[in-house]
């Protein structure tokens, strides 16, 4: 089974700002749907409270150290490792021949889940006057490219998609 992480971020590792998304990138949101969906994803509580609900057309791990966090629609977790027991049960009663695990934040669980992860689904964006204050732990273990594509632009935001592995 692989376990990958997936991000939008910069070349500095920026992904976040209290708690939001840097960018405004529908064409990473459909990225992201397209590769996650009919998957288990994990997240920490509060990707989760960002979200506002669970992910739809996936299974929901979160998780969190507040023993009375409600997450409803989704499994509530107490450690990354009990995580990703619960997701490697999940994923194996999906129906998907290809069986995938995603990491979908924040930094913390990106941090602590990383040495566990296989492949990397990347979005870099050309924008490092961004300001941030939550980064994406360094990956530069991960030094197979899988598949990158062409730059591309949306609203004047330069960006591509990257797979990585180690």
């Amino acid at each position: 089974m692989i376990i990958s992480a997936i991000a939008v971020t910069n070349k500095n590792r920026a992904i976040g700002f209290k708690n939001k998304l840097l960018w405004n990138l529908p064409p990473d949101l459909e990225h992201f749907k397209k590769i996650t969906a009919g998957h288990t994803v994990i997240m920490g509580g509060n990707t989760f409270v960002s979200l506002g609900r669970p992910l739809p057309n996936r299974v929901n791990i979160v998780i969190t150290k507040n023993k009375d966090f409600l997450a409803p629609g989704c499994i509530v977790v107490f450690s990354p490792e009990e995580a990703l027991v619960r997701a490697k049960a999940e994923e194996e009663k999906l129906e998907n021949e290809h069986k995938e695990i995603f990491i979908i934040g924040g930094a913390s669980i990106y941090a602590q889940m990383l040495a566990v992860v296989n492949k990397l689904y990347l979005t870099i964006v050309d924008d490092t006057t961004v300001e941030a204050d939550t980064f994406f732990p360094d990956y530069s273990e991960f030094k197979k490219i899988i598949s990158e594509s062409e730059p591309q632009e949306y609203n004047g935001l330069k960006y591509k998609f990257i797979e990585l592995t180690r």
